[in-house]
């Protein structure tokens, strides 16, 4: 059999047979796509596959012609300030946090969205939360899409080997630590379990959750001697951790595989486990520690940039991204819960009623912290998320000083405040200027 193109195809013959076979394809897609201009929807939120599928398929269903782009944040940050610079605008819609908004609106590159935010104050979304839209500004920045925060889930079974008297719902991290060890003397396994893995959520842990109950800060914190005593802490509760945690992305699988009994995570990232048997879990807020119960409160925004090719069609999507349907839907699909003031219905997924649940307990709990995410770094957040993912490699994992860790990425966090000029967000008091490390 002899190859259809001979064997003595010049390097130029195969070239050009190379680009016409280009040219053709391009052709028949050409043909293929539809005419309409796409809206391009780029957001950092709902990235996995799974969940881009349930905006595709489900949350924009009856939506014609848009194109849902995620992107990783820091590629995010990228694109956006690459549009700004050469004036040529592809995207009409945004779907960020609001830390990753935050820095658009602080170059003037979204679209003031004030009669959007008026009409969906009188269909009732609080005004707490749409003021948070305005990132500080006198217009509405970006609407706000969905919430979210992290909280901790226990099968049943662990609930047998809690210390008598405790109170699942105002856990303290002592209570932890001899609630882990019991799970351990009994099962001859550690139960708990954190995303401590590539892709997971940790990194939220120490800024949302473990600084601010031990330190009652974040960065101006990040090195005293409350800091020091909280690592000795968590050292302590590492003991009863699942190794395999360094591995974990997202705690349903490890849940639902009975790897652990208790985990901390991301509620949509505990979703899957819980809604496939809600009869067996209960969620509940994170343990507090001596300054109160830190949590990090998530809220996604959309945001129309400035030059937009295609503004009426991103309205249109936010209008319908934030009806009351859509936002049940948004909750009972991908856990992530409504913005709008609206009653969870009865018959709500079992699974995401349990999460929600937790969340209010959080929001509500008497000795509640509140921690932004962090807001100003622009396209730094990764490298401020690894001050602390290495701080808890060195300390945790490879057991050094925690003294000597803590100067030293100190002075990591100390120089990244500086070179971003970023101020001081909740709970740490405010700066003028760059936050600094104390």
């Amino acid at each position: 059999m002899t190859c259809m193109h001979g064997h003595n195809e010049t390097k130029e013959e195969k070239m050009k047979r190379i680009m016409s076979l280009a040219v053709l394809a391009t052709t028949a897609f050409a043909l293929a796509s539809p005419a309409l201009a796409q809206t391009v929807f780029v957001s950092t939120q709902l990235r996995p596959i799974e969940e881009a599928t349930v905006v595709r398929q489900d949350l924009l269903k009856g939506i014609d012609g848009v194109d849902y782009v995620v992107e990783e944040p820091p590629q995010f940050a990228v694109r956006m300030e690459a549009e700004r610079q050469a004036g040529k605008h592809t995207i009409s819609l945004v779907g960020a946090l609001h830390g990753e908004l935050s820095p658009l609106a602080d170059k003037d590159q979204l679209e003031p969205l004030d009669d959007l935010a008026k009409k969906l104050a009188d269909g009732g979304m609080p005004q707490s939360v749409l003021d948070l839209g305005k990132l500080g500004k006198s217009n509405q920045q970006y609407i706000p899409w969905m919430q979210a925060t992290y909280v901790m889930a226990a099968h049943k079974d662990a609930l047998q080997y809690l210390p008598q008297g405790v109170d699942i719902n105002a856990l303290t991290y002592d209570q932890l630590i001899e609630w882990g060890k019991a799970m351990q003397e009994a099962t001859g396994q550690p139960q708990i379990g954190f995303p401590a893995g590539p892709k997971g959520l940790m990194a939220r842990y120490f800024q949302g959750y473990f600084y601010p109950s031990f330190t009652g800060g974040v960065v101006r914190t990040f090195k005293n001697a409350d800091a020091a005593a909280g690592w000795e802490k968590l050292k302590a509760l590492w003991v009863y951790v699942n190794p395999n945690s360094t591995n974990y992305d997202f705690m349903q699988e490890p849940l639902a595989a009975g790897e652990v009994m208790v985990a901390w995570d991301h509620v949509a990232r505990l979703k899957n486990a819980i809604s496939a048997t809600p009869d067996d879990y209960v969620v509940f807020p994170a343990p507090a520690g001596p300054k109160g119960r830190g949590y990090m409160p998530v809220i996604a925004g959309l945001g129309i940039p400035r030059g937009a090719p295609d503004a009426a069609a991103a309205t249109k999507i936010i209008e319908h991204l934030t009806t009351q349907e859509t936002q049940l839907l948004t909750a009972s699909k991908v856990g992530f819960f409504p913005t709008l003031n609206v009653e969870l219905p009865p018959d709500l997924d079992k699974g995401v009623a349990l999460l929600a649940g937790a969340v209010t307990k959080t929001q509500g709990a008497s000795d509640a912290v509140i921690s932004l995410l962090p807001v100003g770094l622009g396209d730094k957040g990764g490298e401020f998320n690894k001050v602390y993912m290495d701080a808890f490699q060195l300390i945790v994992l490879q057991e050094q000083p925690v003294g000597e860790v803590l100067e030293k990425q100190g002075a990591v966090m100390a120089k990244l405040m500086a070179d971003t000029k970023a101020p001081c967000w909740a709970p740490d008091a405010n700066s003028d200027g760059a936050c600094p490390v104390e």
